[in-house]
């Protein structure tokens, strides 16, 4: 698999791959308030990848925080995937959520994982069987993380970067939670941005479900003037930052990484972290 991203009929080309994986990263809700088309099924034969309960730190204050790569492994062992495992991810949302499972497994030092372009209603839409949601267990398998510290960073690194301008932030909220024009949906969250930052929301990035061709998407980055520096991609809590990595992944050749914990920490209120 040498692309982070598949179409349907891909899928439906290699649905008899024997290490073929199909992960559904749907959420039960999300902050953006999107409403899901098919909520109640799922594609034929996909194994449910529970990001909020089973693939993030269930210790941590906040939410979506990349889990240890014990745990990780242990759960994806759980689900049967092998270190073999060809694994494509989806979300009910469309481009949603699947992104961040996708970079998960690129944190662990997976390589061969991609999202499904369009997602579920993709799927229906070209006749690609579904199911309903069901309880299943599974062989155990083999799979085992390898952590890749140079793919997450955090406010620590921020900091210094606010002087040292090495790494640029690509903040991938709404235009109006960038500005401070638009209220935060977290309780006691500030509005704003973090210094030097330049916005590139997530919402940029797909048409009607399904990402843009690469030429828009280049366009839409260009505009921001990056050059040949890391980027590091930032959300509200580290779940749509990884549909703008996703879609930079496709057309830059820049170093991308994610801040983990994201405007959930940084917006906090505390005054460690300046606001522009």
């Amino acid at each position: 698999m040498t692309t982070p991203l598949v179409s349907t009929s891909w899928l439906h080309q290699n649905l008899k791959d024997p290490n073929l994986v199909i992960l559904d990263a749907s959420p039960l809700s999300n902050k953006a308030n999107m409403k899901a088309k098919h909520p109640d099924v799922q594609i034929a034969g996909a194994r449910k990848f529970d990001l909020k309960n089973r693939f993030s730190d269930q210790e941590s204050s906040l939410p979506n925080m990349v889990p240890s790569p014990e745990y990780f492994t242990e759960e994806c062992q759980k689900l049967g995937i092998n270190k073999n495992s060809n694994i494509v991810i989806y979300d009910n949302l469309e481009i949603y959520s699947s992104p961040r499972a996708w970079w998960l497994f690129k944190i662990m030092d997976h390589e061969n994982v991609a999202v499904l372009d369009g997602g579920l209603n993709e799927w229906v839409a070209t006749g690609g069987a579904t199911q309903t949601y069901s309880e299943a267990s599974y062989e155990k398998g083999n799979f085992e993380a390898n952590f890749v510290p140079s793919k997450i960073k955090n406010a620590k690194q921020l900091l210094t970067n606010i002087d040292s301008k090495e790494l640029i932030v690509v903040d991938a909220r709404s235009a109006g939670r960038f500005n401070s024009e638009a209220p935060e949906p977290r309780a006691n969250a500030r509005s704003g941005h973090i210094p030097g930052s330049c916005n590139v929301p997530f919402s940029k990035m797909t048409k009607d479900g399904k990402f843009l061709p690469k030429e828009t998407l280049k366009a839409v980055f260009e505009k921001m003037d990056l050059g040949n520096k890391p980027l590091v991609f930032s959300c509200g809590s580290g779940m749509t930052a990884c549909v703008t990595l996703l879609g930079a992944s496709l057309v830059l050749g820049n170093d991308l990484t994610l801040y983990d914990a994201s405007w959930s920490e940084w917006g906090s209120g505390d005054a460690d972290f300046p606001i522009v």
